[in-house]
């Protein structure tokens, strides 16, 4: 049986393409975009034609053409609202994701990409547990305004993929668990894993500061802020999405720098970045009563969950609820491949997308 898989995750300046064959990736390769490459194009998806000319020159590079594929997967940007696991690439999600997406994110692109690759080869071609995959409780989305609602946004592929890890690894069925994720990047997210859906999650605008996001603030300081400071919508984005954490309080992004420091002595450095660790700690209990505290494992996955430091104090203050499994990293291409196995397998069904 073929089980060839090309893997596609585009970024901003880089469309990253590997290939499995089965669970084994045969190679990885970065396609980097200069910015004045991208500077003449108004809209991610006006890059389509250039960003798939050169993943193909990329696949014949490695002595490979679109016919030797079993299919193809894509990382699921946020198009639209979906739920968890594989969809089958279609008209309706790409007319969406031109038209009308949550966001205009270069992720999107990959779904494009993939689709242009099957379409002449008669193949398949799917994204996987997409960046707006939304699962979450009628409950868990009310808040204190009516004009607003909770949705689900994170990093979906690599926490639920850590989740499917531990339930493998422990021979556990991920449908009869109860689970508590956080990934710890530049941005920190968290889901909550109960009987195989993602029934709540906290989004990095709302949790804890991270590296680079300010996280949930003080609404009224917030809103006293931006008016004292005439911010613009764009500016106000910023501040807390790229100049907010350990970025406003230190001047760096890079939990290793800061590690140093503290072992330098700093005492600012420690008492940020312990406050960072008790806010994953803090957001992490609190999703665990929308269970009623009946969690059989948390996990700390992403970049900064290889840091023993960092995962030791979080360790230290959540363990009362159940055992700390650490699983660091980013691991999306590995996820993305393997989703696209367990349905080329048979294991798990896609899902199909119709736009409303």
């Amino acid at each position: 049986m073929n089980e060839k898989i090309l893997v596609i995750n585009p970024g901003s300046t880089s469309t990253k393409i590997a290939l499995f064959d089965g669970e084994t990736q045969l190679w990885n390769v970065s396609i980097e975009h200069a910015l004045e490459d991208l500077s003449g194009f108004d809209t991610i998806i006006d890059q389509l034609d250039m960003r798939y000319n050169l993943v193909i020159q990329a696949l014949h590079e490695k002595g490979y053409r679109p016919s030797d594929l079993a299919v193809v997967v894509s990382r699921g940007g946020p198009f639209a609202r979906v739920e968890s696991g594989a969809y089958e690439i279609n008209e309706d999600m790409l007319e969406t994701m031109k038209t009308n997406p949550i966001d205009q994110h270069a992720s999107n692109i990959g779904m494009a990409i993939a689709h242009s690759i099957v379409k002449p080869q008669g193949i398949k071609a799917y994204i996987y547990d997409a960046v707006t995959m939304d699962e979450m409780l009628p409950i868990v989305r009310i808040v204190g305004l009516k004009e607003m609602a909770r949705r689900g946004q994170g990093h979906n592929l690599n926490m639920r993929a850590a989740a499917l890890k531990l339930c493998q690894d422990k021979g556990w069925n991920y449908n009869e668990k109860n689970l508590l994720v956080a990934h710890l990047g530049g941005g920190i997210t968290f889901s909550l894993h109960s009987n195989g859906k993602t029934i709540d999650m906290i989004s990095d605008d709302e949790g804890a500061f991270a590296p680079e996001r300010a996280g949930g603030l003080p609404g009224f300081q917030l809103i006293d802020l931006c008016f004292d400071r005439g911010l613009s919508k764009k500016e106000a984005l910023r501040m807390i999405q790229r100049k907010g954490g350990l970025i406003s309080h230190l001047g760096t992004a890079d939990s290793r720098e800061v590690e140093k420091r503290i072992d330098e002595g700093d005492m600012e450095a420690r008492l940020v970045y312990e406050a960072m660790a008790l806010h994953v700690a803090k957001n992490l209990a609190k999703l665990s009563v929308v269970v009623n505290g009946k969690i059989d494992a948390v996990i700390l996955t992403g970049g900064i969950a290889c840091s023993e430091y960092f995962t030791t104090m979080i360790k230290n203050r959540i363990e009362f609820l159940a055992p700390v499994a650490i699983l660091p990293g980013e691991n999306e291409m590995d996820a993305l491949a393997k989703g696209a196995l367990r349905v080329l397998r048979g294991e798990e069904q896609s899902r199909v997308y119709k736009k409303n």
